[in-house]
């Protein structure tokens, strides 16, 4: 642009670009919209609608129980298997799922991207949050198991649970603004993506408890962010055992360790997202 002679030229930051909370804050309202219509999307024309959200972890659950709990004899810390892997189940399948939303986000929203300026961090962060909807109708199921098995969370347990939910949030977050700037780089992230959670499943305490694995590694398991906080929720919401607080700690380390630095990341690639999505 010339002005009087002079010339002004506009480029974009170089670096490492700080993440704008006012901007965030300011686009507030399409956050709220993105995921109300991520949610949409997700049950439309559907016959069984939100009923979804609660068929796939339970139905986990029972396959589970037949062949890990029944067949294998895998522990269960001294509790009915089924209460014991759906409260594993329960923030795993939200974190999954969030996972593979918010990673393949930015790619499915391509239109919008070219088109208009956001934040587009509002995308993986609309796709990461509207997977919370399904976790709270999923704890329906957990509901009716405690009051079978006759389980009652501690008054600490119920104090903590809220928390341990944003961490979960936190982590998938994280994981998908990775994968999300990644995936716009790199298409073949979108094949890496379901392999990568299934592997993550495994090497996560969802089948099977802490204790199984030797007390002089469980410090490896901690850095699995979805170790220390899978144990956690099984410790807050059932009451059987005392939070393990250095394993949720290091857990919760790791998390803000994946968060900040996919946050930077994602920031850094995003001035190139519509040029190359």
């Amino acid at each position: 642009m010339e002005t009087d002679g002079h010339v002004t030229i506009i480029e974009p930051k170089k670096g490492w670009v700080p993440i704008d909370l006012k901007e965030i804050w300011l686009y507030r309202e399409l956050l709220y919209f993105m995921t109300k219509r991520d949610i949409k999307v997700r049950y439309k024309q559907t016959v069984l609608g939100g009923l979804w959200a609660i068929i796939q972890p339970a139905f986990t659950m029972i396959v589970f129980t037949l062949f890990f709990g029944r067949l294998a004899k895998i522990p269960s810390e001294g509790m009915p298997y089924p209460i014991f892997v759906y409260a594993g189940l329960l923030p795993w399948t939200y974190f999954a799922n969030s996972v593979a939303a918010s990673g393949n986000s930015l790619v499915g929203s391509a239109n919008l991207i070219t088109k208009v300026y956001f934040p587009r961090l509002i995308i993986p962060a609309s796709a990461s949050l509207a997977g919370l909807l399904d976790f709270f109708i999923a704890m329906i199921v957990l509901g009716v198991l405690m009051f079978h098995y006759h389980f009652v969370p501690g008054l600490a347990g119920i104090f903590l649970f809220p928390l341990l939910v944003g961490f979960t949030f936190l982590s998938a977050l994280g994981a998908g603004l990775w994968l999300s700037a990644l995936n716009v780089q790199y298409r073949d992230i979108r094949y890496v993506i379901p392999f990568l959670i299934q592997l993550w499943m495994f090497v996560s305490p969802v089948i099977y408890p802490v204790s199984m694995v030797r007390e002089k590694y469980r410090w490896l398991l901690a850095l699995n962010p979805m170790g220390g906080i899978i144990k956690a929720y099984r410790a807050s919401i059932l009451g059987h055992q005392p939070v393990d607080w250095f394993l949720l700690g290091v857990s919760i380390l790791i998390i803000l360790l994946i968060l900040s630095s996919g946050l930077f990341y994602f920031r850094r690639m995003e001035r190139v997202f519509a040029d190359v999505v």
